[in-house]
């Protein structure tokens, strides 16, 4: 995620790091062939790593989305509603299968993502809300935090 969002050294840094980890672990592990723990360790730390790093990744939650809801009902007030919350809205007319839709984007920090998610269930709960990651490029409305 940190190569997405164009952060380039702490990129490097946790990638110096992790290769020292592995490097280390992995001669360990190879100088025991023989002990079957040594093995099973290095996979259950391996697998722990992950979780614990996604875990951080989701806490920190650096870095920006693009939102965008769909919804067929109540979508002026949707959209008023996470504007009143700070966050800069645009809407798009549709139509969907069923008839006319409204597309409501936002693009917000990742951290926020809960929040403009209960306000737009709250509104909606059949709504249609997709996120993405992105790397904004200039201007726009950002929320005050």
């Amino acid at each position: 995620m940190l190569v997405v969002q164009r952060k380039r050294i702490l990129s490097a840094l946790v990638g110096f790091c992790q290769a020292l980890m592995w490097i280390v672990v992995i001669k360990s592990v190879l100088e025991n062939l023989e002990n079957f723990y040594s093995i099973v360790a290095y996979a259950g730390g391996y697998s722990a790593g992950i979780l614990v790093g996604m875990a951080l990744e989701e806490r920190l939650a650096i870095g920006f989305s693009h939102v965008r809801i769909v919804t067929s009902e109540n979508a002026h007030q949707m959209a008023t509603a996470l504007r009143t919350a700070g966050y800069g809205v645009t809407e798009y007319l549709g139509q969907g299968r069923d008839g006319r839709v409204l597309e409501v984007n936002v693009i917000a920090k990742r951290r926020d993502l809960s929040d403009i998610e209960a306000i737009a269930s709250r509104i909606d709960p059949k709504c249609f809300i997709t996120s993405e990651a992105i790397n904004p490029m200039r201007r726009g409305h950002w929320r005050v935090t």
